[in-house]
């Protein structure tokens, strides 16, 4: 017996109906989704509550409210082949009725119990980081991806997989690193942009700038300004570098090009990120000095911050222009020359 995802109704003839709507999975799938996703909650409601709350007090993870809707996304992408997907009877099924499961064909797929094992792995990485007093909490949320995804396996076998594996993963971009780790992150950007933007001051004419670890003191036209420039660690990049890193991933996943021009694209976020927040730490230096010092503190400071996102998009979509357009394909191959002779009758 073979049963399509989209729908209750069984093959009959030979016959088969390509499902195109997410209403084709029918009440009965919906119901199972929603017993399973309850349970799922049920389970991992003290870590889903924590990192929604992280989202909503620290600014530097509030892009986490978007991953889930880029998550789904993905999968819509892909909804036509979930949706066309027919389960066959796995392999236990088979052994209760005394049939030997045959192989898969194209566009089938079963339960695999390897899932099942993962899922308790999982849930024993998770219990284990829990409740003893050397487990480690950020694997506590990366365990509840990891059983997510072993849920599929073991429901939908690696044919669902093969469609789902991206957006699973894309949900490690919400979780937010561990504080001490963040920290150690944003240490290097903030020092790699005083010093930088220290370089781009002096080129003023009357003023001088000196770095001083994450502190640049400004002299102008004689004056020692007060309070000096401090890159903070709400300046470090790393808000822009995660949010960024997380569309980079999806950016070159939606594109269709080539495996390398997605692995350059997706390895050229870091280096974007960190040259637009390097921007962002000069331009408010010389709206410091040069302006007023107001305009580069709260709201101002926020907005500036902002305007870093369409550069950083700028830029990403002009290296994506440039190696879409490196290599032209040719249309076709050469012409052959026709010679047509005329036989006299």
């Amino acid at each position: 017996m073979v049963e399509n995802i989209g729908s209750s109704v069984t093959e009959r003839h030979g016959t088969r109906v390509t499902r195109t709507a997410w209403l084709a999975l029918g009440v009965h799938n919906y119901v199972k989704i929603l017993i399973i996703g309850g349970l799922f909650y049920c389970v991992f409601r003290n870590e889903l509550d924590g990192i929604v709350q992280r989202w909503v007090r620290d600014p530097s993870w509030s892009h986490g409210f978007l991953i889930p809707l880029f998550s789904l996304y993905f999968i819509n992408q892909s909804k036509k082949e979930i949706l066309n997907l027919r389960f066959v009877r796995d392999p236990l099924a088979s052994f209760v009725y005394g049939r030997r499961p045959g192989p898969l064909l194209l566009g089938e797929t079963r339960a695999n119990y390897l899932g099942l094992l993962f899922l308790l792995l999982a849930f024993l990485v998770y219990v284990f980081n829990l409740v003893s007093p050397s487990g480690y909490a950020y694997f506590r949320p990366i365990s509840m991806i990891g059983a997510f995804g072993a849920i599929i396996l073991f429901l939908g076998g690696w044919r669902l997989v093969k469609y789902t594996w991206l957006p699973v993963g894309f949900l490690v971009f919400a979780v937010p690193l561990p504080q001490r780790y963040y920290f150690s992150l944003t240490v290097p950007m903030r020092l790699l942009a005083a010093r930088i933007a220290t370089v781009l001051l002096n080129l003023v004419s009357g003023l001088d700038a000196t770095a001083h670890g994450v502190v640049i003191d400004v002299v102008y036209k004689g004056q020692h300004l007060k309070p000096a420039l401090d890159v903070a660690e709400a300046c470090s990049g790393m808000r822009l570098l995660m949010a960024f890193l997380a569309l980079g991933v999806a950016m070159a996943y939606l594109h269709y090009r080539a495996v390398w021009q997605r692995i350059i694209l997706l390895a050229s976020t870091i280096p974007i990120a960190i040259f637009c927040n390097i921007v962002r730490v000069t331009v408010t230096g010389f709206i410091y000095i040069l302006i007023h010092p107001k305009y580069a503190q709260g709201i101002y400071h926020d907005l500036l911050g902002m305007a870093m996102l369409p550069l950083a998009f700028a830029l990403y979509g002009f290296l994506a222009w440039f190696m879409s357009n490196l290599f032209i394909a040719e249309s076709g191959g050469v012409a052959e020359d026709i010679v047509v002779r005329r036989r006299d009758t």
